[in-house]
């Protein structure tokens, strides 16, 4: 199955976010993942896309359990459920220190710790239960309950065993080679459905390689995700990219054939897609390069619909 998550991306306009939205209502994706980077917050950008669109169901978050207690994500939920009347599901993670530490002043330690009772935390209270728990001790809902299924952002073997415990596990920019070990140790742990997010861009548009290129720099030097390129055939690159270089030169450094690794671009689209799917992926959730070419990546949603309907 495809579906569709907001590429948020830091070089476009933040209102893009509904130019996507709108596309994929239309095109009868059948859900719509909103994340939360450096622009809107969820909980508002959800309830404006559910008042714009029709039928598609929402999906919010990673948030980051670190920062967002259950409380505070059971009410966020419910609000945008209440006032859209649509069905709203939550997704959750640890995040980066970066965002938790620096962005928000709190500890990013013991966000995994945090990650497995939230699962739990939030089980009773979407389902409308009194939480007990010492961050949301006594709090029960007062709207109807969202009944919102749990997602968890996994990527290393804590997480993926956390995750087991919810609805479904979700993983960002992996190879379809990472994503069968993953899905397999998920799946091994008791889980079920695990969902891919996975960039992409149809045409062969210089900006939106050069946008998706600025979108790893970051996970290249990274534990884990660093081995996961090398064993893609870019150790050059990782072992680069770990010795501190400018970020300017490390995109310089960055071939098209590593986008295309973790990605659905051009001709090798539908290629990926069945690679993703061997993989055991459930559900793939395309985040589209949004460019001057194609604003919102209406385009490459489109292209990509035909495709998923082979």
């Amino acid at each position: 199955m495809l579906s569709v998550s907001l590429g948020l991306w830091q070089d476009r306009p933040a209102s893009e976010a509904l130019l996507t939205a709108r596309a994929a209502d239309d095109l009868g994706y059948p859900e719509l993942w909103v994340g939360e980077m450096a622009t809107y917050d969820a909980f508002a950008l959800g309830t404006a896309i559910g008042l714009a669109t029709e039928r598609i169901s929402l999906t919010l978050g990673p948030f980051a359990v670190a920062v967002r207690d259950p409380m505070m994500i059971a009410m966020g939920a419910a609000s945008v459920s209440d006032l859209v009347k649509r069905t709203v599901n939550v997704a959750i993670g640890t995040s980066s220190p970066l965002v938790v530490e620096k962005w928000h002043g709190r500890p990013h330690a013991g966000s995994a710790k945090a990650l497995a009772e939230q699962v739990e935390v939030l089980r009773g209270l979407l389902d409308g239960g009194k939480s007990a728990h010492a961050r949301s001790s006594g709090y029960r809902l007062r709207l109807d309950a969202p009944r919102s299924t749990i997602t968890v952002a996994a990527f290393g073997p804590q997480a993926v065993r956390i995750a087991a415990g919810a609805d479904r596990m979700v993983l960002n920019l992996v190879t379809p080679a990472s994503a069968a070990r993953l899905a397999g140790d998920h799946r091994a742990a008791g889980g079920k459905r695990v969902t891919a997010w996975v960039t992409a861009s149809t045409a062969a548009d210089p900006a939106a390689m050069e946008q998706l290129r600025r979108g790893v720099v970051g996970y290249l030097a990274a534990p884990g995700y660093g081995e996961m390129f090398a064993e893609a055939g870019f150790g050059d690159v990782v072992a680069f990219a770990r010795s501190g270089p400018h970020p300017r030169e490390l995109l310089a450094r960055i071939p098209d054939e590593l986008l295309e690794s973790v990605g659905l671009l051009g001709d090798s689209a539908e290629k990926r897609l069945a690679e993703y799917r061997d993989a055991g992926v459930d559900e793939i959730a395309v985040v589209p390069a949004s460019t001057e070419n194609d604003p919102g990546g209406v385009r490459t949603l489109r292209e990509l619909r035909a495709l998923g309907a082979r």
